[in-house]
């Protein structure tokens, strides 16, 4: 009952801002200026068939952290699904000021996740506004690159791409096909305490973030494509509480470096392809547990065990072909491996890998149909576990878009 009312009073919370929005749209055309108002999204069905087995709340995903860590541990193979979730709106604004041009983005989903994983409930994606060369509010982070994700029905995308929606403020010195952008990001990591989960000296250790996750990216583009090369440095602590003979506070540091391209070839075949390495990185990615992994220390009864920024890499590399105006394809391959302290459980997630392979059919304007065959895999630490699942997956989606007012 609680979680159904808390939805309906999201329900109601939005009803009322899109409501305040709307009504306002046909006073400000009345208003003088160089503006631009559009509302946007789309509706989105999917309905499909898990082969496999995955954990319930990520019926219509592949993630493969979300495959089970051990024989039958979330039920029976097979099972059918249907799902709206995808379904997306979304309002942009332009408007001149006298110091640059003002963009504002407000968009949300229905795909829930965290605690409201499995839900179909508001998801906000979007809130960000940018004047001239600097931004603030939540958007993607400079150190992915969102041309990179190739174009599938399956809603989670490739499980080795760098993926994150943060909260930020930017500065961006060079705008445009080649641009230059750098930010200073909300930090935020997660550890697994993995063998020592139940020790009491591990209870009182908590994080800490001193500073914000820095980022940056340099964008460089050609009459074939482009060229990306992203960077990140954060720093994470943990202290421990407990007055006790054991002192397991300590700090990392998290780094990465993310190249990313498109490359065109011939008139109907893009490549995307990304390759990522860093340490503690893994809330940027797509598809990773945790940044912080434990690691035995012996020979030093203080501090028996300390916390490592857990080492990682991420390949995408995906084909999108356009066989005419109306058909389309995708197909390609995703991975992340995860090098795993000597601390962790041997169920801990290892390697994650990830393969798509749809047709798609756009019988008329903004409306699309498509097939899609889906595959993910998932590789244990040291058990020997490994499992997949194969899905298809048949989708259905119409696009809208209404600008309001338009720009003089």
């Amino acid at each position: 009952m609680k979680k159904m009312f808390l939805q309906m009073a999201r329900i109601r919370d939005l009803a009322i801002i899109i409501c305040f929005l709307t009504a306002n749209l046909m006073h400000a055309q009345e208003d003088e200026g160089n503006k631009s108002m559009e509302i946007y999204g789309f509706i989105m069905t999917d309905i499909g068939y898990n082969f496999n087995q995955i954990q319930p709340d990520w019926y219509d995903a592949v993630r493969p952290t979300k495959l089970p860590s051990y024989e039958n541990e979330y039920g029976p193979d097979g099972s059918y699904y249907a799902s709206v979730r995808q379904t997306r709106f979304g309002i942009k604004n332009y408007f001149d000021t006298g110091i640059g041009e003002l963009k504002t983005q407000f968009e949300f989903e229905l795909y829930g996740t965290g605690v409201d994983a499995g839900q179909t409930t508001f998801r906000l994606r979007h809130a960000y506004a940018e004047l001239g060369k600097f931004g603030a509010g939540q958007t993607w982070s400079p150190f992915m690159d969102i041309d990179v994700f190739p174009n599938t029905l399956e809603y989670w995308g490739p499980t080795g791409m760098v993926f994150f929606r943060n909260i930020q403020i930017r500065y961006m010195p060079i705008q445009g096909d080649t641009r230059l952008t750098i930010a200073l990001e909300r930090p935020g990591a997660s550890a697994d305490q993995g063998i020592y989960e139940n020790r009491i000296e591990l209870q009182g250790v908590k994080g800490r973030f001193p500073l914000p996750d820095l980022s940056a990216e340099y964008h460089h583009g050609f009459d074939w494509g482009y060229l990306e090369l992203a960077g990140i440095v954060r720093k994470i602590e943990w202290k421990d509480q407990n007055n006790d003979q054991f002192d397991l506070s300590g700090d990392a540091v998290g780094w990465g470096l993310n190249l990313s391209t498109n490359v065109k070839l011939g008139q109907s075949t893009v490549f995307k392809g990304q390759v990522v390495y860093g340490e503690g990185i893994q809330n940027y990615m797509n598809d990773a547990p945790v940044d912080i992994g434990i690691e035995n220390n012996p020979g030093n009864p203080v501090t028996p065990v300390k916390g490592v920024a857990l080492p990682l890499v991420g390949v995408v590399a995906f084909l999108d072909h356009s066989w005419s105006e109306k058909f389309t394809s995708s197909i390609g391959y995703s991975m992340i491996d995860i090098d795993n302290s000597d601390g962790q459980t041997p169920d801990a997630f290892k390697k994650g890998q990830y393969v798509i392979g749809n047709i798609l059919y756009s019988p008329a304007k903004n409306c699309l149909v498509g097939a899609e065959f889906q595959w993910g895999d998932r590789e244990n630490f040291s058990d020997g576990w490994s499992t997949s699942i194969s899905k298809v997956q048949f989708s259905f989606k119409y696009n809208f878009s209404q600008a309001f007012y338009r720009k003089n």
